[in-house]
């Protein structure tokens, strides 16, 4: 069985009287382990399409399944406490609170979780040491490059182990030195720890990394 089976999925935005369509009846399955890039066009629905994955948004009709559970049957509380759990997102700029250190960034999806302070403890140091950032826990993002920040922001997408590793543009704001060591931290994500990774780029070298690409654009979606 698929990690994650998307059957019939459609959303369509509503403005005033206006619909607006963004994609319709998407099929999608992703196997444990794999390394998805999703490519297309700006306005095309990538990352509407990452955000209805993590339940972020509800889609307009269609069934999402991830490791058996429906994500479209939860209910909000439900999608947090299965969030918490089971997705590590990645954002374009980070989204690191800058009155926070590293470790305590890292640290907030941890918060949602029964783990002791110990045990969150722990967790975050592993997860910081995986990125190569364990000399820096106790920086604040402003003391931290742009790569470092990135770094931060994945260590917090897998510090708590989650089934699947959501990446929305994770180069798009870095230079290429740092871009290219973001990608081969998330190809390690992918080869050593078996995380199944899906990630939306605009870039080719990017999505050279992962094991297939599918393009989204006019709604449709196809390899």
């Amino acid at each position: 069985m698929s990690l994650l089976e998307i059957r019939n999925l459609s959303k369509v935005y509503r403005r005033d009287s206006q619909s607006i369509p963004v994609f319709e009846d998407i099929d999608l399955d992703i196997e444990t382990g794999e390394f998805l890039v999703l490519m297309g066009p700006s306005g095309s629905g990538k990352t509407t399409l990452l955000n209805l994955i993590a339940g972020l948004d509800e889609p307009t009709t269609g069934e999402i399944v991830v490791g058996g559970e429906s994500v479209t049957a939860m209910s909000r509380r439900e999608l947090a406490t299965w969030r918490s759990h089971h997705v590590g997102f990645i954002f374009q700029l980070y989204n690191l609170l800058p009155v926070l250190t590293a470790f305590q960034n890292v640290e907030l999806p941890l918060l949602l979780t029964r783990l002791s302070k110990r045990e969150r403890r722990e967790h975050v140091l592993t997860a910081l040491e995986v990125v190569g950032l364990a000399d820096r826990a106790d920086h604040f993002p402003r003391q931290l490059s742009g790569g470092q920040e990135q770094r931060a922001g994945i260590a917090r997408a897998i510090v708590s182990d989650p089934t699947l590793i959501l990446a929305d543009e994770p180069t798009g704001d870095l230079d290429a030195k740092s871009a290219e060591e973001i990608l081969t931290l998330l190809q390690r994500l992918n080869a050593e720890f078996e995380k199944t990774i899906v990630m939306v780029t605009h870039d080719q070298r990017a999505a050279d990394v992962g094991h297939a690409i599918m393009h989204l654009d006019k709604g449709v979606l196809e390899r």
